[in-house]
């Protein structure tokens, strides 16, 4: 087995990857600079979210990031049959992660809630949502690097397409981490 390569995956992913994490940034010091000067308002209308759907999000994505992580070791063992099962285990707690946040976004909306209802609001549902769609954009990838993997288009000894999804979907991961303390438990 070659010696592993840095960072994993094709650089080009590397650069779009620290370009996410500096917009994600930004969102993230705007929302932390506007909480600090409406306390109450954000404290009120954080304690309308529903906690328990955010830590069953959770616990979906840091799964689903193992999973990966055991694609990539199977790939790097040369099964490809067993990293296509594991990127099918990621995707299905990815799929799980999108159901729960739909469920939670309908409840909001049902009830009125908008972009405009108020400063939270607009923090709440623009970064959630920022970060709803990079989990679909970190599925579409591991659904093509998974059927890649299914027709045997990886190997021990070139699976970068691989280490390139998965690397993508750890920042998915790393994002909904800081994510949820910021915007669900922190007070």
């Amino acid at each position: 087995m070659e010696k592993s390569k840095w960072p994993p995956g094709d650089l080009v992913i590397w650069i779009f990857i620290m370009a996410e994490l500096l917009v994600f940034g930004i969102f993230f010091a705007a929302y932390a600079f506007t909480r600090a000067n409406h306390v109450e308002l954000f404290n009120t209308y954080q304690a309308t979210l529903d906690r328990n759907a955010a830590l069953i999000n959770t616990l979906a994505l840091i799964t689903s990031s193992y999973f990966v992580v055991r694609a990539v070791a199977a790939i790097k063992m040369d099964d490809s049959r067993k990293c296509f099962q594991w990127l099918l285990a990621a995707l299905f707690m990815g799929l799980v992660f999108l159901l729960v946040k739909g469920i939670e976004y309908q409840h909001h909306f049902s009830q009125g809630i908008s972009l405009s209802t108020n400063t939270f609001y607009m923090f709440y549902l623009s970064m959630t949502f920022f970060h709803f769609l990079h989990v679909i954009l970190g599925m579409v990838i591991l659904i093509a690097v998974a059927l890649k993997a299914r027709a045997g288009g990886y190997s021990a000894r070139q699976h970068d397409g691989v280490e390139t999804g998965a690397s993508y979907w750890h920042m998915v991961d790393l994002v909904w981490m800081v994510l949820f303390p910021l915007v669900y438990v922190m007070n």
